[in-house]
């Protein structure tokens, strides 16, 4: 019993030390006060940062982890909160809530988490990126066209553009994680943004895993696949490991 007690102990204690700093924060995006969670590695810096967009659901326990998770492998990042602390436990809860955030206010609040990360003493204002799932995966591609400055941008089966003068505006390099069974993202559009992207001289890496669906990568999500998703996470931390440290 004792000897139980101590193995649990010691692997809290490990698993506390591994946990990256973290903090609640606000921050203007314009008329409103916005709140978001900051995670920082150990040191003191500059280091990389970046903005982790939450899925449809909103920000949960997943996207803390996933936030948490880049910040021990040295990023500061920022957990932010387009739903206005409202987070969805069913589909059809997580639809509606969605479709009432306003685009002008998520364009806002994406312009002003990178700006907010910018301001930071513990950031390196020229290696901000971001990364985002589902719905925040669609935002982060939308913040690689709204900021010219974003260095790097993951799009974890998020939404995509097919014109010319959008793709134009993106200036980050892009890495892009799809499903090949996905309904709502067929493959074809997907390869279709990369040779447009690549026709454009844009710095695109797209990987299509061809028997996942949409949202594979979340363990609560029904189409989860953790081989894919150990490979996704391979494959992102070297994207962002060449493209932002």
């Amino acid at each position: 019993m004792k000897l139980a007690l101590t193995t649990a102990l010691l692997l809290l204690l490990t698993l506390s030390a591994l946990a990256a700093d973290s903090q609640s924060v606000s921050y203007r995006s314009g008329d409103e006060t916005v709140h978001a969670l900051l995670y920082k590695p150990s040191g003191e810096g500059p280091f990389p940062a970046l903005v982790v967009i939450h899925e449809w659901w909103g920000l949960n326990d997943w996207v803390k982890q996933q936030a948490d998770r880049y910040a021990q492998q040295g990023y500061v990042t920022l957990a932010i909160d387009l739903y206005r602390g409202q987070v969805a436990t069913t589909p059809d809860q997580a639809h509606e809530i969605m479709r009432g955030v306003p685009d002008d206010r998520a364009q806002r609040d994406l312009l002003a988490a990178t700006a907010y990360l910018r301001s930071l003493p513990t950031v390196n204002p020229k290696r901000v990126g971001a990364i985002g799932w589902c719905m925040g995966g669609g935002f982060a591609f939308n913040l690689a066209v709204a900021d010219p400055k974003l260095k790097a941008a993951v799009i974890n089966y998020g939404h995509l553009a097919s014109d010319d003068a959008t793709l134009r505006k993106i200036h980050a390099s892009v890495l892009g994680i799809f499903g090949g069974q996905d309904r709502g993202i067929p493959a074809a559009d997907v390869k279709k943004f990369e040779a447009q992207m690549k026709t454009l001289r844009k710095k695109i890496e797209i990987h299509i895993f061809p028997d996942a669906g949409h949202g594979f990568e979340n363990p609560s999500n029904p189409n989860y696949r953790a081989e894919d998703t150990k490979q996704a996470e391979k494959i992102t931390e070297e994207f962002l490991a060449k493209t932002l440290k």
